[in-house]
């Protein structure tokens, strides 16, 4: 790289390439940081919005699920193909909110280092709890649906696997 001298600053080298410093600042600000760090949340906790909606209930679910369950399991009598999609939907709780809280606590790591992971562990499980009572707070609202506390229950211990899970694999 060529050399100029510059009365104020001494030599310095010529760049090939001159970068815009304010595109580079405002990429690297805080503001931009924050919501990149928290739109997967907000769009996940979109999601799970969306699956409390009437479209999700569980009398819609079993329209195409029991079809399905009985050709793939020509065995299995009524009663166990409502057990294994009861067991089904259970899960999908426990899954969205163990994706919730990895998110939750992904972004926590990123937005606060210095934090300690015990803190970080405890206030992801918090909020996607939180947001798990919310959320049967909503479907209470719903005609097809019922707000459930075993429910918000499942969720939380999907949110405390999945806090837990994501610090043990990320151990420094």
């Amino acid at each position: 790289m060529p050399l100029t001298l510059r009365r104020d600053r001494g030599p310095t080298p010529t760049p090939i390439f001159h970068a815009n410093l304010r595109t580079t600042r405002a990429v690297n600000s805080e503001p931009f940081n924050m919501i990149r760090n928290w739109w997967p949340i907000v769009a996940w906790m979109s999601m799970i919005f969306l699956f409390s909606t009437d479209f999700f209930s569980g009398a819609n679910t079993a329209s195409f699920l029991d079809p399905l369950l009985s050709s793939l399991f020509p065995a299995l009598t009524g009663d166990q193909i409502e057990t294994v999609h009861l067991f089904m939907r259970k899960l999908g709780h426990w899954s969205e909110y163990f994706i919730l809280a990895v998110l939750i606590v992904r972004s926590l790591r990123a937005q606060t280092p210095k934090q300690s992971r015990y803190r970080r562990t405890a206030s992801a499980i918090a909020i996607a709890t939180l947001y798990a009572a919310s959320d049967e707070w909503h479907q209470s609202f719903v005609p097809s649906r019922s707000a459930s506390l075993s429910d918000v229950l499942i969720d939380g211990f999907g949110a405390l696997c999945g806090a837990f899970w994501f610090e043990w694999r990320r151990r420094d």
